[in-house]
């Protein structure tokens, strides 16, 4: 009730006055119930707002678990907002934690719901396309009912709210969606790493066809880490 109480009436009427979205691929969104990954490239804190607006089914979102334990009033303020929009807190430390936000994953997917998710792991330093985790790979054959996934491509929205701003400023930003992609062929076979790596490659290649962005073969995190040695 929240949810639609937000996207309706409270916060989604301005998001769109103020950015938009302007929409390509439309036609593509599935139209039938049945669990469905939107598989996006991720450019800013924004993406999580405003995908949403566009969709007539309800998302959610893995969302880092620091939005989740702010302090005082504000804490509560932002813990709350982010529950009530569809984000799901995950650890990403690694090792048990990661294998708990693939479990959340699932079981959003295994009823048979839609599901946001930002393959490069973590928002893009330079507004390059990164190269794709292999958690979406095993959350598609590990779910216990058939995946379609959509690929997606924000277009400026770091340009609204570039990494450490504070509060986005006006402008427009674009959403495009890909053809839906099913991966029924891998359906049964043991989630190695070959075909692990190979589903999430084939969903950055679709990704990176429907972006303008330079891709990089190289985890984003890891560019990230590296230029904060080098500060």
């Amino acid at each position: 009730m929240i949810y639609w109480l937000l996207k309706h009436i409270v916060a989604g009427p301005i998001l769109r006055s103020l950015f938009g979205p302007e929409v390509v691929g439309a036609e593509h969104l599935p139209r039938k119930k049945g669990a469905v990954i939107f598989a996006s490239n991720h450019l800013s804190v924004i993406d999580s707002f405003l995908l949403p607006l566009v969709l007539r089914r309800r998302i959610y979102f893995l969302a880092k678990s620091e939005y989740f334990t702010g302090k005082g009033i504000k804490g509560a303020f932002v813990r709350w907002f982010f529950k009530s929009t569809g984000m799901l807190s995950i650890d990403r430390s690694g090792g048990k934690a990661s294998e708990a936000s693939l479990r959340t994953g699932l079981e959003v997917l295994n009823r048979g719901d839609w599901l946001g998710i930002y393959p490069e792991g973590t928002r893009s330093p330079d507004a390059r396309l990164y190269r794709g985790r292999t958690g979406i790979a095993r959350m598609i054959l590990e779910c216990e009912r058939p995946v379609q996934v959509v690929p997606v491509v924000m277009v400026d929205a770091e340009k609204i709210m570039p990494p450490g701003a504070k509060r986005p400023r006006p402008g427009k930003v674009g959403i495009r969606f890909g053809k839906p992609i099913e991966f029924s062929r891998y359906q049964g076979m043991e989630p190695n790493r070959f075909i692990l790596r190979s589903i999430t490659d084939e969903v950055m290649s679709e990704i990176a066809a429907l972006s303008d962005q330079e891709y990089v073969d190289g985890y984003a995190s890891s560019y990230k880490n590296r230029a904060i040695a080098a500060a």
